[in-house]
């Protein structure tokens, strides 16, 4: 049965001239290989590990997300303390289906504004505190352990001075903290300040974490039906499981498609919708793929681009550089917003005639399209991915989509997507740095490195 998600065009991303590789058998033992890679990952077994947990969110109960929805839509602001999967997916949700200027909007026609203290900058976080009235804002703090470095210092800063402004007593009562059920340091800290808080479950990981309460609790404030969002992924998930062959099973066809061109020295994937909506949603693929596939000496290195602003930055390279990437471009077919182009008045621009009564939205299409031809003409392999709108359903369909096609790409790479080695070893590095107790070894292995960098200096 057809959800209305998405359509997938892939003949030019076949590769050996656009037909099906049969030769030597290997489309048919890359199907069975998905099939496997598939089996694994739905495997009643691996459900219950850590890091699977992401494929119940589709059926997961909203009510405790949407009453915290409810309750934050009450204030001017709200502030999302977190970094990665903890602020990408409420980046790219709000990115995609909220009003593009959201923030500067009257009260009366918006939700509360959304600001998102990721980075540990103390220009960014003072600035951004500067922009709020603390007595009408609430801070929403997402980490499951509690201990990332970035998150924990913006947090502390940020409840500081909201307890300066407001006292514990109010300040209490204008936080949430999203965070693993049972342990971890701000688990304690719920648990010692009876403040509100929602459970980011223990088995699902921060780059999958987008259809729990990290990425759905200010979005549901900010007036998206989280319930459609997660309509869309489980509408999705019902495809995927009813789809047997790569030609019927988008997850299979991305994610094989990506595997055949890695073994044809294409190690790099280039994401390019056309439509801003989707800006954030590349952001947001970019730590999920990045993060899941780059161990042990293999990766396939994510590139965001938009269309069509990125043609006059990067489609040069694209075009006429080193033939070592895989395309996908994105389209929405109805863009909800039409503009009609006048005809020019004025004598000067009397060239600009063939814009005249066009339609804007067309006219990014048919970028889209000639950007996608360029590269087909070229032998560049390019996927051709198109939702029928951005809304909260499709939007929730893609990110599952590309949940899934990463995991399966992860094990056929024979890594493991849910863990992250190297960005355990950077924090520990910097709790080492921080003085952190019982990190003094990191701490001294950091400074070792970091003197091999400083061994050859040039200043001007």
């Amino acid at each position: 049965m057809t959800q209305n998600l998405l359509k997938l065009d892939f003949g030019a991303a076949l590769p050996e001239g656009g037909s099906v590789p049969r030769n030597g058998s290997e489309w048919d033992a890359l199907e069975e290989a998905l099939r496997d890679a598939d089996g694994w990952l739905r495997s009643d077994a691996n459900r219950r590990r850590d890091g699977f947990g992401w494929l119940d969110l589709p059926q997961a109960d909203l009510a405790e997300v949407i009453e915290a929805g409810q309750w934050l839509a009450a204030f001017d602001a709200v502030i999302q303390v977190g970094i990665g999967g903890s602020a990408l997916g409420s980046l790219m949700v709000a990115n995609a289906l909220l009003h593009p200027c959201h923030n500067e909007l009257s009260r009366s026609e918006r939700g509360p504004r959304l600001y998102v203290a990721d980075n540990a900058d103390p220009a960014g976080t003072r600035a951004l505190w500067e922009m709020v009235d603390p007595s009408r804002t609430a801070l929403v703090v997402v980490s499951k352990s509690g201990s990332t470095a970035e998150t924990m210092a913006n947090f502390l800063w940020l409840w500081e001075n909201l307890k300066k402004v407001l006292g514990e007593e109010r300040a209490l009562k204008q936080l949430l903290v999203v965070t693993d059920p049972e342990k971890g340091l701000l688990r304690a800290f719920v648990a010692e300040k009876k403040c509100r808080s929602l459970p980011l479950p223990s088995t699902v990981g921060g780059r999958y974490s987008v259809l729990s309460a990290v990425g759905l609790a200010a979005s549901a404030a900010l007036g998206v039906d989280v319930t459609d969002l997660q309509a869309g992924a489980r509408a999705m998930d019902e495809v995927l499981l009813g789809a047997g062959t790569m030609e019927e099973n988008p997850a299979w066809l991305l994610a094989g498609l990506h595997w055949l061109h890695f073994l044809r020295g294409r190690n790099m994937t280039v994401l390019m919708p056309y439509a801003d909506g989707l800006r954030d949603f590349t952001e947001w693929f970019a730590q999920l793929w990045g993060e899941s596939l780059g161990k042990e000496g293999k990766g396939s290195t994510p590139l965001r681009a938009l269309g069509a602003v990125d043609q006059h930055s990067q489609v040069q390279l694209y075009t006429a550089g080193p033939d070592d990437k895989l395309f996908t471009i994105i389209d929405v077919a109805d863009r909800g917003e039409r503009l009609i182009l006048p005809s020019p008045s004025d004598a000067s621009l009397a060239p600009l005639a063939y814009l005249g009564g066009q339609e804007m939205g067309a006219m990014l299409q048919a970028e889209a399209r000639a950007t996608a031809a360029t590269l087909a003409s070229l032998g560049r392999p390019v996927l051709w991915l198109e939702i029928p709108r951005l809304d909260a359903f499709r939007l929730g369909g893609l990110v599952y989509l590309y949940e899934v096609v990463t995991a399966l790409t992860g094990r056929l790479l024979s890594v493991d997507p849910f863990d992250q080695p190297g960005v355990e070893q950077g924090k520990r590095f910097t709790y080492g740095l921080m003085g952190r107790k019982g990190f003094e070894e990191e701490g001294r292995k950091s400074t070792e490195a970091f003197a091999r960098i400083e061994s050859r200096t040039v200043s001007c």
